[in-house]
């Protein structure tokens, strides 16, 4: 069964990274959109879309992705959900790491 590791833009602008275990990341989409979760993080910024998803072979490297993309700025998640991976290495440097030089 496929394990995905998904990010949704929710209807506030802001980013949800999640995980799913399922044959179609569009089901866990609709199961966020349908208010399943009640007490979800994103039951209260509606409607939400699939900004990203990526397969993997096992939940555990899935979940471990999600823990390092929640960590993550705004401005690096954009970068990955735009596919410019080139864009990573440098947007993962602190804010201030070029004054310290």
């Amino acid at each position: 069964m496929p394990c995905y590791l998904y990010i949704l833009r929710c209807a506030d602008g802001s980013y949800y990274t999640g995980t799913y275990r399922g044959e179609d990341i569009a089901t866990r989409v609709s199961e966020h959109n349908s208010g399943r979760y009640s007490n979800a993080w994103t039951s209260s910024r509606l409607p939400v879309e699939l900004a990203f998803s990526e397969v993997f072979e096992t939940i555990t490297d899935a979940i471990d992705a999600e823990r390092r993309i929640k960590g993550w700025s705004r401005a690096k998640k954009e970068a990955m959900i735009a596919g410019r991976w080139t864009d990573l290495p440098w947007l993962a440097r602190r804010p201030t790491s070029k004054w310290r030089r």
